[in-house]
Formats: C-alpha cells, sequence, structure tokens
C-alpha cells in the first residue's frame, strides 16, 4: 500500500528528531531496493551490508539536507552509490593503486549477443569486469550518471570514463563469447 507524501513527511519529521521506531520504517521501506543498488558496485553481500548500513546513517544524519527538490528515494540512492564508490575508492583497490586503464581494448563479436540474455545472466558477466569497468558501467548504464559526473566521483579524466565504459560493453561481448564457446565444447 502506498504511503502518501503527508504520511511520508509525518515519518520524515520523526526521523529528523531521531525516533528510532521512524528511523526502522524508513530503513524497512529502502533498504531492499538500496541494497540492490548497494550490491552492484562490490564483489560481496557482506561489503554491500557494510555499504548499506554506513549508508543509512548518512541518511538519518543528514536528513535535515534533504529538501524535498527530488524523491525521497533518489536521494538516498545517490548516498547509497556515493557511500560505495568512497568503499571502494578507500579499500585494498586503492591501496593497490589499481589504475581504471589497465584493461586491454577487447574485439567484440556479434553486438546483439547481450541483449538475447536475461538480467540474471547479464548481471553474472557483469561481475567479472575489472572494478573500473564495472564500475563506470553501473555508474553510466545503470544508475545514470554522465560521464562528467563519474569523473568527478572516481577522480579520473571524462575521457577515461568514456574509455572504460567502451572497454566494459566490449569486455562484456567478450565475456559472452567466451562462455559460448565454453558450452559448445561441453
Amino acid at each position: 500500500m502506498p504511503v502518501s507524501n503527508t504520511d511520508l513527511d509525518d515519518l520524515l519529521l520523526r526521523c529528523r528528531l531521531r525516533e528510532p521506531s521512524a528511523q526502522r520504517a524508513l530503513y524497512a521501506r529502502y533498504a531492499g531496493r538500496m541494497m540492490g543498488v548497494a550490491r552492484r558496485y562490490v564483489r560481496s553481500v557482506a561489503e554491500a551490508e557494510d555499504i548499506l548500513q554506513d549508508a543509512f546513517v548518512k541518511v538519518f544524519t543528514r536528513l535535515g539536507d534533504f529538501r524535498a527538490e527530488g524523491s525521497l528515494e533518489g536521494w538516498i540512492r545517490r548516498i547509497v552509490v556515493t557511500t560505495a564508490l568512497n568503499h571502494w575508492q578507500s579499500g585494498q583497490h586503492r591501496r593497490q593503486q589499481a589504475q581504471l586503464d589497465d584493461v586491454p581494448d577487447p574485439v567484440a563479436h556479434d553486438a546483439d549477443a547481450l541483449d538475447k540474455l536475461s538480467v540474471t545472466e547479464v548481471m553474472a558477466l557483469i561481475e567479472k569486469l575489472p572494478d573500473g569497468c564495472r564500475m563506470v558501467l553501473m555508474l553510466y548504464a545503470v544508475d545514470g550518471y554522465t560521464h562528467g559526473e563519474i569523473a568527478e566521483m572516481l577522480n579520473i579524466q571524462e575521457s577515461t570514463s568514456k574509455a572504460q565504459l567502451s572497454k566494459a560493453r566490449k569486455q562484456l561481448h567478450l565475456l559472452h563469447q567466451q562462455q559460448v564457446n565454453h558450452l559448445r565444447l561441453c
């Protein structure tokens, strides 16, 4: 049953007053969808759970900044994405100084092949992408950020974002082709 704007406004007011039952209700309302967002940016459920927890702490501490100029869900989603990116940038990827440009430019075959896959099959292939390519692909194709926004978030050049998206798409096609060839051999 949808919650009316009045009910949501009341819930947000109670959350701003740090009422635990209201915070639990807001978390319950958005946690499932936001877990899906967090999960796209990390390789494990445990990491996604950590990101979700950190993101909701930020949601509750910054709720006074929400101006209702867009949807609450969109505002929360942006916090989850930013938290996931911060997690990635501060993690072992940063310590190992993994470069976003390290992936060779593969040759893609059969450009329509991915269109025939289910969402689950495409997500399984995306999981196999190198982190830099996966991040840019998810930010651009799934969450709708521009290359300029991605460049700013990841502290890279806009041209690097565009190149990583191209590499991600080609790598997906290559991974799919390898999977199809493997199945033919079995």
